[in-house]
């Protein structure tokens, strides 16, 4: 089964042919820069490819609902010359070929499912940290969606009581986003936190934050596995920081041992690695195949 996947991002659209299995045979990367250039490249690199089906993973907001006439649209996104762009329209105006759709983070969160860090369960949630915070989901081996998608990257947050930083997301200001995605961390210190790796205030800040977001996942959603990736994320000391905020936030409350003696097992980076989003539209366009025969 030869399948196309495209990783949809504000920076950078990620395509790709795999398989079944997950085995991604080759890829390509372009800048997102306007839809008219970047969506043409993405057409071409699929013109000749042979696939059976297409998987999507978009940045968002984006329209899920099939009955909608904005079904496959980008809504609301803050990301410049993208806001109502029809994304599946106009894919399906040069590729014919089935196609699924959904979040990146939810994808990322199927292939994850599928044959990474929680391969085996039937729940987990996959968060972003980077340009911005995504968290896509799984529940009972499905894909949450409901009035539009899960957008738990805006979730309210606690501020620190020694943090006077205001925020930087254009919707909300201090929710999560704007206080811990990586332009919130160079906004507020001033440099880039890759050059920021030997300052433990920035990380004990950044982890008190993502730790109530996780806090607040696990209270609602109750996953089997927490995986966390993205640019952010790369500092690999964020997590045993982030952990113990976690145990301490929760304080006992919730008595199970992915908790209480295998933490480390349950709060992970991707075993998919960069390829996680990939992989996962891959899984996507696995899933119509399977939904179609």
């Amino acid at each position: 089964m030869i399948l196309g996947a495209i990783e949809a991002g504000g920076t950078k659209f990620v395509c790709g042919i795999g398989n079944e299995n997950g085995d991604i045979i080759e890829k390509i990367s372009f800048p997102t820069t306007t839809p008219e250039e970047t969506l043409k490249l993405v057409t071409d690199y699929f013109k000749d490819k042979q696939i059976e089906a297409l998987g999507v993973g978009s940045f968002g907001p984006i329209d899920l609902n099939t009955e909608n006439s904005t079904y496959g649209f980008i809504t609301s996104t803050p990301k410049k010359h993208w806001k109502n762009v029809n994304l599946l329209g106009e894919l399906k105006k040069h590729i014919d070929v089935p196609m699924a759709f959904d979040t990146d983070v939810n994808a990322a969160a199927l292939g994850e499912l599928e044959w990474g860090a929680a391969k085996g369960l039937d729940s987990c949630i996959y968060m972003t940290v980077g340009t911005g915070i995504g968290v896509g989901a799984v529940a009972e081996g499905k894909l949450i969606h409901g009035m539009l998608h899960p957008e738990m990257g805006h979730i309210l947050v606690k501020r620190h009581e020694n943090d006077t930083y205001k925020g930087n997301c254009p919707f909300h200001g201090d929710c999560l986003e704007g206080m811990a995605s990586g332009p919130a961390i160079e906004n507020r210190w001033g440099q880039k936190g890759v050059v920021l790796s030997a300052n433990p205030q920035v990380w004990e800040l950044e982890a008190y934050y993502l730790a109530q977001a996780l806090v607040n996942y696990i209270l609602v959603l109750s996953p089997k596995k927490l995986i966390l990736g993205g640019g952010v994320m790369q500092q690999k000391q964020l997590f045993p920081i982030i952990i113990e905020n976690v145990v301490t936030l929760l304080n006992g409350y919730i008595q199970h041992e992915n908790l209480l003696v295998n933490i480390d097992n349950y709060i992970v980076p991707p075993e998919l690695g960069d390829n996680a989003g990939l992989c996962g539209a891959l899984a996507l366009a696995k899933n119509m195949i399977s939904k179609l025969s």
